[in-house]
Formats: structure tokens, C-alpha cells, sequence
């Protein structure tokens, strides 16, 4: 379906606004993010931290896929609502927890809320996209999350170093305060009438499945996803608990690695629009990933600088792959397909569980360290993915 165009000044400004609460968004959802993992080691074992995150991403997965009907029924407004404060409620949660089965519930509800939160978010964008443009507006608008994911570093080593987990957990509920007053003075610009195509979950998943470009893009975000829940994940395990690397040291090593999505993104979302299309960026991305990911395999000190460079080396990668596969899906798709969205949207928990039990089958027989191995013989696929879609140029 294509697109009417939107370039209005009004719509622009909206934008602006879209982007500023993404960018708040994002500092709030990476700040426990990047914590959780050595959080959650103060009640469990690493093997079981796994089983966690299996358990919580599956709840994702399903409330995902159920949620189509709920933006159908009550408009993506109003359920936006109601999902912050699901979301505020599971960081307050985590902050208070004092035992392993509140800490597992508020895990449970930061992953279900974080996830559909991003996809209310992805709907506000779409309807005030236009085709011409997609790229450079997801681009952009993903270049303001990632500003916020490359700042939320500092700030949780800043903020465990001033206590423990529980004032991390409170500055990202306090953060979703300026974007929830924001979100309702915005409310009337927001509330746009939208058609949703209404099809059952069954008929989507067949759709997209039997759609060759559906299908790879699907795939490739996934991979992309794997690669985030892993590096999210196992790598502050791996550096903090096998290679003793402190947080003051980790901190500023995970802030500076980000900076390749500030400021390759923009730049290959236009690319994207006016020059090349979607499939060479993927297929280098794809290329760079799986390189760094042997790296971290290889890589068994702690040297500093050493794992600085991999990791932004990394993150090049990943920039190129997701400005791309953000681009390319929200061109051959529209608003009205929330069915489809929400359907692209489960490659993020699908990935969590799927990293997870990749990790609990690593480490019954090997050390940590051979995830990597594992992951980067997995994204070689994602350059068949790459060559079989139709690029959009």
C-alpha cells in the first residue's frame, strides 16, 4: 500500500516531538537494561539468569502477538497509556525487589511493557511517514533512541556507584515522568483516525511468511535482534564476571562503542532513499558483524582498548544492518498493517529467548566465550536473507 504524502510543517513538528520521546524512552529502557543481567546475578546463578529471560521474552512474544487487537479496539493513544504505566510499575518493582520471585515478575513486566511500548511508538512514526522519506525519518528517529542507549551507560555506572541497583531502577521510572506529560499535551496531535487492517494473527504470519521480502526482512531483524540480546546480555557478563573488568572501566567503553549509530544511520537512511537501496548496506553490515563476533570469540584478556575497537567495530555493523532493515520493512508496509508490525516487533523477544537458550546449551559444555563462535556461524545467513529480497531501488 502506498503511502500519502505527509510532509506537512505540522506533521514535521510532530516528528520532533516523536523523536525527543524516543530519545527519553530510550535512556529509560536501556539504563535497566544494561543492569539486569548483573542485577538479577545477586539472587540467581548465570544458567538460571538464562532461564529468566526465556520465560520473560516468551510472555513478550505472546503479548505482542495479541496486541493488534487491543490498538484495533481502544486506538494506539489510549493503550499507549496504559503501558507506561505498566512499564513504570516493573521498574518500581525492580527497584524495591528484596527476593528472586519479585525480581523474576518485574523482569517479566519490564519485558512485555518495553517491547510494546517501542511499538506504539513505531505506529505514531509510520503515521507521519511517507515513502519518499522513510528512510530518512527512521534514521532519524533511530539515531535519538540510540543517543539515548550511548548516554544510559554513564549514567548506570554513575548511578550503581552511588548505591546499588535500586537508584538506576528509579531514575529510568523517573525519566518516563517528562515523557508521560509530554505524551499527554501532544494527545490531540496524536489521536490521528487510522483504518487498521483487521486479520487474524494465523492469517498474518501466513502472509508475510508466503511474501519473500516479508520473510528475509523478518529474518534479518531477527539475526539483528540475536546479536543485541547477546551483546546486551553475555557481554557485560563475560567482561565483568570471567574477565573481571570493572564497571568505571565498562561504563564509558559501552557509551563510546554506540557512537557508530549517531552517526552512520542518517547518512545510509538517505543513501537508501536517493542512491542505492536497501540490500548492499545489509550485506556489509552483515559482513562487519560477523567479523566482530569472531573477534569476541578470540579475544580471552582484558585489555581495554582491545575490546573498545571490537565493540565499535561491531557496532558499525549493527548500525548499517538495522538502519536498513527499519528502512527497507517500513517502505513495502503501512500504518494500517499493525498486524504486520507487531509481527516484525517479536524478533526483539524472540531473540532474548533464543540467545538465552543458546547460552544455557554453550554453557553446559564450554565456556561463555563460545556463544560468540556460535553466533557468528548463525549470522552468515543473514547474507543469504540479504540477497533475496527486491531492493527498493
Amino acid at each position: 500500500m502506498s503511502k500519502a504524502p505527509r510532509n506537512t510543517a505540522k506533521n514535521r513538528h510532530r516528528l520532533i516531538i516523536l523523536y525527543f520521546l524516543g530519545l527519553l524512552l530510550a535512556i529509560s529502557n536501556a539504563i535497566p537494561a544494561y543492569t539486569q543481567s548483573n542485577f538479577l546475578g545477586q539472587f540467581i546463578g548465570i544458567k538460571m539468569i538464562s532461564v529468566v529471560f526465556i520465560i520473560a521474552n516468551i510472555f513478550g512474544v505472546i503479548s505482542i502477538s495479541l496486541f493488534p487487537r487491543f490498538i484495533e479496539k481502544l486506538g494506539n493513544y489510549f493503550v499507549t497509556k496504559i503501558i507506561l504505566v505498566v512499564y513504570v510499575t516493573s521498574l518500581l518493582g525492580l527497584a524495591v525487589s528484596s527476593s528472586s520471585v519479585m525480581a523474576l515478575i518485574s523482569i517479566i513486566l519490564f519485558s512485555i511493557s518495553s517491547n510494546l511500548v517501542w511499538i506504539n511508538m513505531d505506529v505514531f512514526i509510520e503515521s507521519l511517514s511517507n515513502n519518499n522519506l522513510t528512510g530518512k525519518i527512521r534514521t532519524t528517529y533511530f539515531t535519538f533512541m540510540n543517543a539515548g542507549w550511548i548516554l544510559s551507560p554513564v549514567f548506570a555506572t554513575y548511578l550503581i556507584g552511588k548505591g546499588d541497583y535500586t537508584l538506576s531502577f528509579l531514575v529510568a521510572a523517573l525519566l518516563i515522568v517528562p515523557f508521560f506529560l509530554i505524551f499527554l499535551h501532544q494527545g490531540k496531535d496524536l489521536k490521528e483516525k487510522i483504518i487498521y487492517q483487521k486479520e487474524s494473527l494465523l492469517l498474518t504470519i501466513h502472509r508475510m511468511w508466503h511474501n519473500k521480502n516479508l520473510r528475509s526482512i523478518f529474518f534479518i531483524a531477527l539475526l539483528l535482534q540475536l546479536f543485541y540480546a547477546s551483546a546486551i546480555i553475555y557481554i557485560p557478563l563475560y567482561l565483568f564476571q570471567n574477565l573481571g573488568m570493572s564497571w568505571k572501566v565498562l561504563g564509558p567503553i559501552f557509551s563510546i562503542m554506540l557512537i557508530p549509530f549517531l552517526l552512520i544511520e542518517i547518512p545510509a537512511g538517505i543513501v537508501a532513499d536517493k542512491y542505492w537501496g536497501e540490500k548492499e548496506l545489509l550485506f556489509t553490515g552483515f559482513i562487519i558483524l560477523i567479523l566482530a563476533l569472531f573477534s569476541f570469540y578470540y579475544i580471552k584478556e582484558p585489555i581495554a582498548w582491545l575490546w573498545l575497537i571490537v565493540l565499535f567495530f561491531s557496532r558499525v555493523g549493527a548500525a548499517l544492518v538495522e538502519s536498513m532493515k527499519e528502512t527497507y520493512f517500513f517502505k513495502i508496509i503501512d500504518v494500517e498493517n499493525v498486524g504486520d508490525i507487531n509481527i516484525f516487533r517479536t524478533t526483539g523477544p524472540l531473540a532474548y529467548v533464543l540467545s538465552s537458550a543458546l547460552a544455557i546449551i554453550v554453557l553446559i559444555f564450554l565456556p561463555l566465550n563460545y556463544l560468540f563462535l556460535l553466533l557468528a556461524i548463525i549470522m552468515l545467513s543473514g547474507l543469504g536473507f540479504t540477497l533475496a529480497i527486491k531492493d527498493t531501488k
